[in-house]
Protein backbone atom coordinates (compact mmCIF):
# COMPACT_ATOMS: atom_id res chain seq x y z
CA UNK A 1 0.00 0.00 0.00
CA UNK A 2 1.24 3.48 -0.78
CA UNK A 3 1.34 6.14 1.90
CA UNK A 4 -2.03 7.78 2.56
CA UNK A 5 -1.91 11.53 1.96
CA UNK A 6 0.66 14.02 3.21
CA UNK A 7 2.49 13.80 -0.13
CA UNK A 8 3.61 10.32 0.91
CA UNK A 9 6.34 11.84 3.11
CA UNK A 10 5.55 9.81 6.24
CA UNK A 11 6.52 6.65 4.33
CA UNK A 12 8.74 8.12 1.64
CA UNK A 13 12.08 6.54 0.89
CA UNK A 14 14.16 9.37 -0.51
CA UNK A 15 17.41 9.29 -2.45
CA UNK A 16 18.34 12.67 -0.96
CA UNK A 17 18.48 13.70 2.70
CA UNK A 18 15.32 15.29 4.08
CA UNK A 19 15.89 18.01 6.67
CA UNK A 20 12.95 19.31 8.68
CA UNK A 21 13.07 22.81 10.16
CA UNK A 22 10.22 23.03 12.69
CA UNK A 23 9.35 26.50 13.94
CA UNK A 24 6.03 26.07 15.73
CA UNK A 25 3.29 23.49 16.10
CA UNK A 26 4.12 20.13 14.55
CA UNK A 27 1.04 18.06 15.21
CA UNK A 28 -0.77 15.18 13.54
CA UNK A 29 0.20 14.85 9.90
CA UNK A 30 3.07 17.30 10.27
CA UNK A 31 4.49 15.21 13.08
CA UNK A 32 4.07 12.04 11.01
CA UNK A 33 6.10 13.67 8.23
CA UNK A 34 8.86 14.78 10.62
CA UNK A 35 9.24 11.27 12.05
CA UNK A 36 10.40 10.12 8.60
CA UNK A 37 12.87 12.96 8.04
CA UNK A 38 16.58 12.28 8.21
CA UNK A 39 17.43 15.33 10.31
CA UNK A 40 15.10 17.41 12.49
CA UNK A 41 16.08 20.87 13.66
CA UNK A 42 13.55 22.63 15.86
CA UNK A 43 13.02 26.11 17.20
CA UNK A 44 12.87 26.46 20.96
CA UNK A 45 9.22 27.42 20.38
CA UNK A 46 8.33 24.21 18.54
CA UNK A 47 6.05 21.55 19.96
CA UNK A 48 5.25 18.08 18.65
CA UNK A 49 2.40 15.66 19.09
CA UNK A 50 -0.20 13.27 17.76
CA UNK A 51 -3.59 14.66 18.82
CA UNK A 52 -5.51 12.19 16.63
CA UNK A 53 -6.78 10.22 19.65
CA UNK A 54 -8.48 13.37 20.93
CA UNK A 55 -10.54 13.46 17.72
CA UNK A 56 -11.48 9.81 17.40
CA UNK A 57 -8.95 9.00 14.69
CA UNK A 58 -5.53 7.33 14.65
CA UNK A 59 -2.10 8.20 13.24
CA UNK A 60 -1.84 5.65 10.43
CA UNK A 61 0.52 7.36 7.97
CA UNK A 62 3.60 5.58 9.34
CA UNK A 63 4.59 7.43 12.52
CA UNK A 64 3.54 4.82 15.08
CA UNK A 65 5.91 1.97 14.15
CA UNK A 66 8.69 4.45 13.46
CA UNK A 67 8.22 6.11 16.86
CA UNK A 68 8.51 2.74 18.58
CA UNK A 69 11.81 2.10 16.79
CA UNK A 70 13.12 5.60 17.45
CA UNK A 71 12.00 6.21 21.01
CA UNK A 72 10.99 2.86 22.44
CA UNK A 73 7.48 1.60 23.09
CA UNK A 74 6.79 3.54 26.30
CA UNK A 75 7.81 6.96 24.97
CA UNK A 76 6.01 6.32 21.69
CA UNK A 77 2.93 5.27 23.64
CA UNK A 78 3.00 8.42 25.75
CA UNK A 79 3.09 10.61 22.64
CA UNK A 80 0.47 8.64 20.71
CA UNK A 81 -1.95 7.78 23.51
CA UNK A 82 -1.99 11.10 25.38
CA UNK A 83 -2.57 13.32 22.37
CA UNK A 84 -0.81 16.20 24.14
CA UNK A 85 2.00 18.27 22.62
CA UNK A 86 5.60 17.84 23.77
CA UNK A 87 8.22 20.61 23.72
CA UNK A 88 11.11 20.38 21.29
CA UNK A 89 13.55 20.13 24.18
CA UNK A 90 11.86 16.92 25.39
CA UNK A 91 12.00 15.31 21.96
CA UNK A 92 15.63 16.34 21.63
CA UNK A 93 16.37 14.48 24.88
CA UNK A 94 14.45 11.47 23.58
CA UNK A 95 16.31 11.47 20.25
CA UNK A 96 13.69 12.52 17.72
CA UNK A 97 15.00 16.08 17.33
CA UNK A 98 18.67 16.48 16.39
CA UNK A 99 18.97 19.91 17.94
CA UNK A 100 16.94 22.80 19.30
CA UNK A 101 18.03 26.29 18.28
CA UNK A 102 16.91 29.82 19.02
CA UNK A 103 13.77 30.66 17.06
CA UNK A 104 15.45 33.30 14.89
CA UNK A 105 18.33 30.91 14.04
CA UNK A 106 16.21 28.00 12.82
CA UNK A 107 16.34 28.57 9.07
CA UNK A 108 20.04 29.48 9.11
CA UNK A 109 20.82 26.33 11.08
CA UNK A 110 18.86 24.12 8.68
CA UNK A 111 20.46 25.73 5.63
CA UNK A 112 23.94 25.36 7.13
CA UNK A 113 23.25 21.68 7.80
CA UNK A 114 22.15 21.24 4.18
CA UNK A 115 25.27 23.04 2.92
CA UNK A 116 27.52 20.85 5.06
CA UNK A 117 25.88 17.70 3.71
CA UNK A 118 25.93 18.95 0.11
CA UNK A 119 29.72 19.34 0.22
CA UNK A 120 30.07 15.55 0.42
CA UNK A 121 30.19 13.04 -2.41
CA UNK A 122 26.73 12.64 -3.99
CA UNK A 123 27.42 8.94 -4.54
CA UNK A 124 28.49 8.42 -0.93
CA UNK A 125 25.42 10.27 0.29
CA UNK A 126 23.19 8.02 -1.83
CA UNK A 127 24.78 4.82 -0.54
CA UNK A 128 24.79 6.10 3.03
CA UNK A 129 21.07 6.91 2.81
CA UNK A 130 20.42 3.39 1.55
CA UNK A 131 22.31 2.02 4.55
CA UNK A 132 20.24 4.18 6.88
CA UNK A 133 17.03 3.00 5.18
CA UNK A 134 18.09 -0.64 5.47
CA UNK A 135 18.88 -0.17 9.15
CA UNK A 136 15.47 1.39 9.63
CA UNK A 137 13.47 -1.15 7.64
CA UNK A 138 15.19 -4.49 8.19
CA UNK A 139 14.99 -6.47 11.40
CA UNK A 140 18.56 -7.76 11.24
CA UNK A 141 21.60 -5.47 11.36
CA UNK A 142 23.65 -8.19 9.67
CA UNK A 143 21.11 -8.50 6.84
CA UNK A 144 21.05 -4.72 6.39
CA UNK A 145 24.86 -4.55 6.30
CA UNK A 146 25.16 -7.44 3.86
CA UNK A 147 22.49 -6.00 1.57
CA UNK A 148 24.22 -2.63 1.54
CA UNK A 149 27.64 -4.12 0.79
CA UNK A 150 26.33 -6.50 -1.87
CA UNK A 151 23.91 -4.09 -3.58
CA UNK A 152 25.55 -0.69 -3.31
CA UNK A 153 29.25 -0.78 -2.45
CA UNK A 154 30.36 -2.13 -5.86
CA UNK A 155 28.40 0.69 -7.55
CA UNK A 156 30.03 3.24 -5.26
CA UNK A 157 33.55 1.92 -5.95
CA UNK A 158 32.96 1.92 -9.71
CA UNK A 159 31.86 5.56 -9.76
CA UNK A 160 33.86 8.67 -10.62
CA UNK A 161 33.30 10.18 -7.19
CA UNK A 162 34.91 7.28 -5.36
CA UNK A 163 38.09 7.68 -7.38
CA UNK A 164 37.99 11.47 -7.11
CA UNK A 165 37.66 11.28 -3.33
CA UNK A 166 40.65 8.96 -3.01
CA UNK A 167 42.75 11.10 -5.41
CA UNK A 168 41.83 14.29 -3.57
CA UNK A 169 42.80 12.72 -0.25
CA UNK A 170 46.19 11.56 -1.58
CA UNK A 171 46.81 14.94 -3.26
CA UNK A 172 45.68 16.81 -0.11
CA UNK A 173 43.06 18.86 -1.95
CA UNK A 174 39.33 19.36 -1.85
CA UNK A 175 37.47 16.89 -4.11
CA UNK A 176 35.53 18.08 -7.14
CA UNK A 177 32.37 15.99 -7.11
CA UNK A 178 30.36 15.01 -10.17
CA UNK A 179 26.59 14.50 -10.16
CA UNK A 180 25.65 11.04 -8.96
CA UNK A 181 24.87 8.32 -11.47
CA UNK A 182 23.69 5.87 -8.83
Amino acid sequence: MTAPGLAGLPRRRSVKPIIAAVNGYCLGGGFEMVVNCDIVIASEKASFGLPEVQRGIAAVAGALPRLVRLLGKQRAAEIALSGVPFPASQLEQWGLVNRVVEHDQLLASAVQTAKTISENSPDSLRVTLEGLHYGWEMASVEEASSTLVDSWYPKLMAGENFHEGVRAFVEKRKPIWRPSNL
